[in-house]
């Protein structure tokens, strides 16, 4: 991490900001969501903004960044604009027609990361989630190499300037890493982490592949969210105590850890005041002490359902 620009580099020269602002909401909020709050989190310094085809919101996330240009808030080089590939476009000959449509959408020549979604396809068509008469998932078999292959493609052309993957186990990653004719690797491996599922087994794989793990958007606001079936994570104790020692949140305590690792972080929000909070992420340092206390919360526990 460059501690004075906020930023990592990638493993193809590129930088990425640690802290960035996620934009999934659930469908029937997503677009008003993006309009209300994405121009306030410019406004008070994020310059890193993560959306995708899926959260159904990018002509909204578009709309935002065309008009904090044109009130010169900031330049198109200060944002940082990461879209993802949806399952129903892995087969080689949808990829660059779905990020195309992407860039439609944002109003940008390029995005900044272009990521594929999950390793996982589902049968192409309009419908995010193709179900049959039974109402299961209809899947597609997709070599997501070839998928990759194509990706590459698309940061040559210049549609894209990195590429990187969400949702990818080591072997997944191992598969694109040992393909033959391999150009460029992943920047980066979205996926959910925090204190109760700290990764620390894939995080130490990513960086000897020189690999950026990055905290997935919809993660941190489930953890924010009482559910029935897990400990809500930003209750601990453990996390209340050091964050009333740096006189912080419970949530910039799980942030901060995450930076200190060397982990980029998405902090979704869906409330101003919080907004504001995440930039304070930078205010202060965890102890190596308090590191540790952290890292052992980890109980393997998952929020967020990845088989779909």
């Amino acid at each position: 991490m460059d501690p004075k620009s906020q930023r990592v580099k990638l493993n193809d020269g590129h930088f990425i900001p640690v802290l960035g602002f996620g934009t999934y909401a659930p469908p029937e909020v997503a677009k008003r969501e993006a309009l209300e709050f994405t121009p306030f989190a410019i406004e008070v310094g994020f310059r890193h903004i993560d959306c995708a085809h899926a959260y159904q919101n990018e002509e909204e996330i578009g709309q935002v960044i065309r008009s904090k240009i044109a009130d010169g808030t900031v330049k198109r080089e200060d944002i940082f604009c990461t879209s993802k590939l949806w399952l129903t476009s892995l087969r080689p000959e949808l990829v660059r027609p779905a990020l195309e449509k992407s860039l439609k959408n944002l109003q940008l020549d390029y995005v900044d990361l272009y990521i594929m979604h999950y390793p996982l396809a589902l049968k192409p068509g309009k419908e995010l989630y193709p179900k049959d008469e039974n109402g299961k998932l209809i899947f597609d078999s997709v070599d997501f190499c070839r998928t990759w292959e194509v990706l590459e493609k698309c940061k040559d052309a210049g549609l894209t300037k990195s590429i990187g993957v969400s949702n990818f186990n080591h072997k997944q990653l191992e598969k694109i890493l040992n393909k033959s004719g391999l150009k460029y690797k992943p920047v980066c491996n979205q996926v959910e982490c925090h204190p109760y599922l700290n990764q620390s087994k894939l995080l130490d794989f990513c960086k000897s592949h020189e690999i950026v793990l990055v905290l997935g958007s919809d993660t941190v606001e489930v953890l924010i969210q009482v559910n029935p079936n897990h400990p809500v994570l930003l209750e601990d104790p453990v996390l209340s105590a050091i964050a009333q020692k740096h006189k912080k949140t419970a949530a910039l305590v799980a942030l901060r850890y995450q930076i200190q690792r060397g982990i980029v972080v998405l902090a979704k929000g869906n409330n101003k005041k919080w907004i504001k909070e995440n930039m304070q992420v930078f205010d202060f340092e965890l102890t190596p002490e308090d590191m540790k206390a952290v890292n052992d919360l980890n109980r393997n526990i998952r929020y967020y359902d990845f088989h779909l």
